[in-house]
């Protein structure tokens, strides 16, 4: 799949907030990264049955505690997640509230598979109690993976097209994705794009089982929200962080990864209109196995002849899994707010490897 923004009207992205290991809020997350702050933490008795003993959690994440009362009492940790990113990218600026609420307001959510957790707790529920549906029905929302998507259009007034993706690794390209084309197609002004994912014990279960053998980063968690929209040249007060070149994404299933990414770069640089030498800062998904080997490979193809800053988040934050890419995102953003001199006007890569086999990468102009 190939997609390119050009010409007037090429998105933009001018806002953002994140809920991630680091803390809550952009500053948290901004100030964790110039650190370069270890999130790593062991887990208490309260994590339950886990096959490993340390994760990257968001500190002190307590969803009535930050959200009220109202609305939560069923509410789970990934729909706390995004809901608590959405408000803080929302209550960031009187602008942001303004644009980014109302009828021409969409949200494109990346997700693994939502919520693995409520997943589980609903099926044994069926399956444990005295009779099939004796189960609490104000939980079975959480069991649906567009659930986190709309709690907070609900509690935003967020009006326009939601939309819930699942892409794994991948999964924060396919919102960007999304994103470009609702406003290319005029089914929004505005939308607020990002991905998701948890840290819970069925999580930890399913990835341990899942994997090949190979040694993993520490499983984190949290929600990145990026506030995308068209370029507008009579809005003086759009604070444009940075421009939508272009999108790829792909499938490489049994093949070669780094001869598929290193297509999709290729693709990518030739429709953005720019080259290696463009090109000062990269962030990987930092996949672990043969998917992020061949990950590092087919950049060092590609960019072989770039010099630039390798910001890969996923040391910091851990493996992160569908919130990847849009953490890697909001990484570029930092590495530009802190070195405009080496950033601004230059482009910034983004790539993502799953071992489902889906791929891609997404192209920033800098500001």
């Amino acid at each position: 799949m190939s997609t390119t923004a050009t010409g007037a009207g090429r998105p933009v992205i001018t806002a953002w907030s994140a809920v991630s290991p680091l803390g809550i809020g952009r500053t948290a997350f901004t100030e964790g990264v110039r650190e370069g702050r270890s999130t790593a933490v062991p887990l208490g008795p309260e994590a339950g049955n886990v096959p490993e003993d340390t994760a990257c959690l968001v500190p002190s994440f307590d969803i009535r505690a930050l959200l009220g009362r109202k609305g939560t009492r069923s509410m789970d940790r990934v729909t706390g997640l995004v809901v608590t990113a959405v408000g803080a990218l929302l209550d960031d600026t009187e602008r942001n509230r303004a644009v980014g609420t109302g009828e021409a307001a969409a949200l494109a959510l990346g997700t693994t598979t939502g919520s693995v957790q409520s997943m589980v707790d609903f099926t044994r529920d069926s399956l444990t109690g005295e009779r099939p549906y004796f189960v609490d029905p104000a939980r079975f929302p959480n069991a649906v993976m567009n659930c986190a998507a709309g709690q907070s259009a609900i509690r935003y007034q967020l009006k326009g097209p939601n939309t819930t993706l699942a892409g794994g690794r991948t999964s924060g390209l396919h919102a960007l994705n999304y994103a470009r084309r609702l406003l290319a197609a005029g089914r929004a002004q505005t939308v607020l794009c990002g991905a998701a994912e948890e840290y819970s014990a069925s999580r930890a279960w399913l990835e341990h089982h899942s994997g090949d053998g190979t040694p993993t980063p520490p499983l984190g968690e949290g929600c990145a929200m990026l506030l995308v929209e068209p370029a507008r040249a009579d809005d003086g007060d759009q604070p444009v962080l940075a421009e939508l070149l272009a999108v790829e994404l792909g499938v490489c299933l049994g093949g070669d990864v780094q001869e598929a990414l290193a297509r999709c770069l290729g693709r990518a640089l030739e429709r953005a209109g720019a080259g290696p030498e463009d090109v000062a800062v990269l962030a990987r998904s930092g996949a672990p196995g043969p998917e992020g080997d061949g990950e590092v490979a087919a950049v060092r193809e590609v960019l072989a002849e770039a010099e630039y800053a390798d910001v890969t988040p996923a040391g910091l934050l851990g493996d992160t899994g569908a919130a990847g890419a849009a953490f890697q995102v909001a990484a570029l953003l930092t590495y530009a707010q802190d070195r405009p001199d080496q950033a601004a006007g230059k482009v910034g890569v983004i790539t993502a490897v799953d071992r489902a086999g889906t791929l891609g990468c997404a192209l920033l102009r800098l500001r």
